[in-house]
């Protein structure tokens, strides 16, 4: 599945857009005809609001430039390695959800660096009834998920390489039945070295992908049976989403 995705990726980055030149000056012009879903989610991060209008998840995620833009054209423009730095894919809805795709998006970095994605996640809470955030990057096996209901973060997590850099709220039901649970190594806890110590189950990319598929829609099933040709917005990040060392108190 995951070699299928990311062949459908390549192709899709391959004709997502096309570079004018006017001017002598290059802009690049989105594809604007009307299409059905495409699949999205290896290597990506992207957000899952219970909504059926796009434009509103601009707006409450505060994207600048917002401009009309398919299915096609915009999955393949936040997997591109220059465009993806800075945009955000909004899509049309699918069965109730509207997603917000891009590496664009915050990400929790640890103790070290300021929290922007609380912040985004509480923002959004006060304006959906539901949203959720999953982000996997198997290069630096690094993986999140979170979820805010009626107002409320209920559950964010994510792990990396260096271990745990993110945990609110206690594991769900459907984490638990995937297995993604805190345990004690040897059943020993407060002890010193190998013996001791919190472990967790460290997720995969296909842990993360799963409990999407729990918790809303996992993006990798995405076709264009899913729902009607539409147009979602490719969109700019704003900048205050870009991550910044945490400030030390005087």
């Amino acid at each position: 599945m995951v070699v299928i995705i990311l062949g459908m990726i390549a192709l899709t980055v391959a004709g997502a857009y096309w570079l004018a030149r006017a001017g002598g000056e290059t802009r690049v012009v989105f594809a604007q005809v009307p299409d059905g879903p495409v699949a999205f989610g290896c290597g990506m991060a992207w957000l899952a609001v219970r909504t059926d209008d796009p434009a509103e998840l601009v707006d409450a995620l505060g994207l600048e430039q917002a401009e009309h833009c398919n299915w096609n054209s915009g999955i393949g423009a936040v997997y591109d390695d220059w465009l993806g730095a800075s945009r955000v894919f909004v899509s049309p809805a699918v069965d109730g959800w509207v997603f917000a795709v891009g590496l664009a998006l915050p990400h929790p970095l640890g103790a070290g660096f300021a929290d922007k994605c609380t912040p985004m996640l509480v923002d959004l809470g006060g304006r959906f009834a539901e949203a959720q955030y999953f982000f996997t990057y198997p290069l630096i096996d690094y993986y999140a998920w979170a979820k805010v209901r009626d107002g409320r973060l209920v559950r964010a997590f994510a792990v990396s390489d260096e271990g745990i850099v993110w945990n609110k709220g206690r594991p769900s039901r459907e984490e638990r039945a995937l297995g993604l649970k805190l345990f004690e190594l040897r059943g020993v806890r407060g002890r010193k070295g190998d013996a001791g110590g919190e472990m967790i189950l460290h997720p995969t990319e296909d842990h993360v992908l799963r409990l999407a598929s729990r918790w809303s829609i996992d993006p990798t099933t995405l076709n264009e049976g899913h729902a009607p040709a539409g147009l979602g917005y490719i969109a700019v990040a704003p900048h205050g989403w870009r991550s910044e060392r945490a400030r030390r108190a005087a």
